[in-house]
């Protein structure tokens, strides 16, 4: 994982969680691959091992990662197809309708939008 800052604007755990499923979007984390344990998590962000284990036992619950008895946490198959159809939906669902309204709003053109280099204020 790389440098960290963590925001106030979520729970820390809720945060890891998040960059824990940008990293298997992204194809860092491939289905089977070994998470870092908790310990070393916590003690590389300095964070507290409960707040590690939380957001590695919500992945758990969602099915994207899976608990193997003594060798720690993993990448289970398909999770990166199963979070890109829901991220997928939750974009249209949450930030689409936003993002659409703003479109509108500032009158942009379907050519603007997909040429930026055009000249802005013809339609």
């Amino acid at each position: 994982m790389a440098a960290v800052e963590w925001s106030d604007g979520a729970p820390i755990y809720r945060q890891l969680k998040e960059r824990v499923i940008a990293m298997m979007l992204d194809g860092v984390l491939k289905p089977g691959d070994a998470l870092p344990s908790v310990r070393q998590v916590a003690a590389e962000y300095q964070l507290n091992p409960i707040t590690v284990s939380r957001a590695y036992q919500e992945l758990a619950d969602d099915q994207l990662v899976e608990k193997r008895r003594g060798l720690g946490m993993y990448v289970t198959e398909g999770a990166a197809a199963r979070l890109l159809q829901s991220e997928r939906e939750r974009f249209l669902r949450e930030e689409w309708p936003l993002v659409l309204e703003r479109i509108q709003r500032l009158g942009l053109s379907i050519d603007e939008l997909l040429d930026p280099k055009q000249t802005r204020g013809t339609k």
